[in-house]
Parts: structure tokens; C-alpha cells; sequence
């Protein structure tokens, strides 16, 4: 989830279809004759692994195909013979670190407990890959990590139960996906201290007795459960009416 449609800092410009086919051959290993030579079994995985663990610790602009061979052991020129670039590789990445919708996987819960286990999955993964926030998901690629395919099936069939029309509840996911987003985002420039307003507001506005993301989803499900009520009364209405 958390869909992005910002570009993550300049790796590369936009590719065509072929470069899209190439992921989406990646993604899915679907090619037997996308690198010469021996097939990339646990070597990709590594490659896109050391990526990500570059990206969490140093932040995205870190990741290089250099500095990724150097942590390998291998040379540069190696590594364009599993992925064409960081484009490529930034695709890999996010498949890699995406929403799973496995939040929605429990039995028994209501509609309300599986949004809430949506937002917090979300803010955790910003706070683990904090690079998530600038990354480009302007042109999702279905693989197999994907949650924006197969997580967003799951977790609409459970909260189908709302009551709503498709599009609505589509929205439901959007407006989750958003705070979460913006939440993440928030916190990241106060705990980096970039906002010079908040030295007017109490000491205590940020401490550890409040939870301002708690506060906030609350008030969004609050809103969102009086909103069904509403919408199930007008229907009950219209159908005793008819």
C-alpha cells in the first residue's frame, strides 16, 4: 500500500514498455532467457535484498549499482546482467517491501478491526523502510509480493460489510492509505526537527502520552462508522418506502 506517486530523488528517467516488460519479467521469473548465462535464483534476491537494507539504513538516494557491487563483492558490470538500472532495481525494491493485506487474513473480524490493522501495518512499514515515502508508485507493477492486487482483494472482501458501493469502499482504502501516508510523513519531519512552529505549542505535544496516529485513525473509523450507520438507515428507508 502507501501509493506514492512522487519520483524517488533522479534514478533514471521514464522507461517505455520494454522496460516495464523487463520488470514485470523479473518480478514474475517468467523469462528463462532474461540473463545470459546462469539463471539469477538467490543472486537477484540478494542484490535486491542488499538494496533495500542500503535504503532503510542510509535512505534511497544511498542505493547505487556501485555501492550495491561493493557490498557484494562483485564487480559493477556484473550486476546490469540481473537488473538494466535503478529504476529496474527500485521496482524490485518496492515489490519486495509492499503491503501483503495480511491484516485482513484473521477470522472474525469486523470491518472496523481490519482498517485499523491496515493503518498500523502501513505506519510500520514506513518506520522500517522510511524510503517508501518518496518512492515512485505512480505505475504499480503486479508481482508477487504485490499488495496493491492481491492485499487490496483481501481487504476489501472484509470490509464488504460496511455496506457500501465498490466505489466507496475503494475510497475507504484510499483514505486509510493516505493517512497512514501523511501521518508517516508528519512524524518523520518532527523527529527530525524541521518545523520550527511547534517550539510555540507545549512541551508535552509530542510525548510519549499521546499518540497522535492513535488519535487521528480513530477519528477517521469514528467518522467512517456513523457514515455506514447512515448509509444503512437511508437504505432501510428506501426499502420500506418501495
Amino acid at each position: 500500500m502507501t501509493s506514492m506517486t512522487s519520483r524517488a530523488g533522479n534514478h533514471g528517467e521514464t522507461r517505455g514498455s520494454r522496460g516495464v516488460v523487463r520488470t514485470l519479467e523479473l518480478l514474475w521469473d517468467m523469462s528463462p532467457r532474461a540473463v545470459r548465462g546462469p539463471r539469477p535464483g538467490q543472486t537477484l534476491d540478494r542484490i535486491v535484498g542488499t538494496a533495500v537494507r542500503i535504503a532503510d539504513a542510509h535512505g534511497l538516494d544511498a542505493v547505487s549499482m556501485r555501492r550495491i557491487a561493493t557490498e557484494l563483492g562483485i564487480g559493477t558490470m556484473s550486476l546490469y546482467r540481473y537488473v538494466a538500472g535503478k529504476d529496474e532495481l527500485v521496482d524490485l525494491m518496492l515489490d519486495r517491501c509492499r503491503w501483503t493485506g495480511d491484516c485482513a487474513d484473521g477470522p472474525g473480524a469486523d470491518w472496523r478491526t481490519v482498517l485499523e490493522c491496515l493503518a498500523r501495518e502501513g505506519l510500520a512499514r514506513c518506520r522500517l523502510h522510511p524510503w517508501l515515502l518518496r518512492a515512485d508508485r505512480s505505475r504499480p507493477k503486479p508481482g508477487p509480493g504485490d499488495g496493491d492486487g492481491d492485499g487490496m482483494e483481501k481487504v476489501i472482501s472484509r470490509i464488504r460489510p460496511m455496506g457500501l458501493p465498490d466505489p466507496e469502499l475503494v475510497s475507504v482504502v484510499v483514505m486509510i492509505d493516505s493517512y497512514v501516508t501523511g501521518a508517516a510523513r508528519i512524524q518523520g519531519v518532527t523527529a527530525a526537527g524541521r518545523v520550527p512552529a511547534t517550539a510555540a505549542l507545549s512541551e508535552d505535544f509530542s510525548g510519549p502520552d499521546f499518540d497522535h496516529f492513535e488519535f487521528g485513525l480513530k477519528r477517521i473509523l469514528d467518522g467512517l462508522e456513523a457514515f455506514v450507520e447512515r448509509s444503512a438507515a437511508a437504505a432501510g428507508g428506501g426499502a420500506q418506502g418501495a
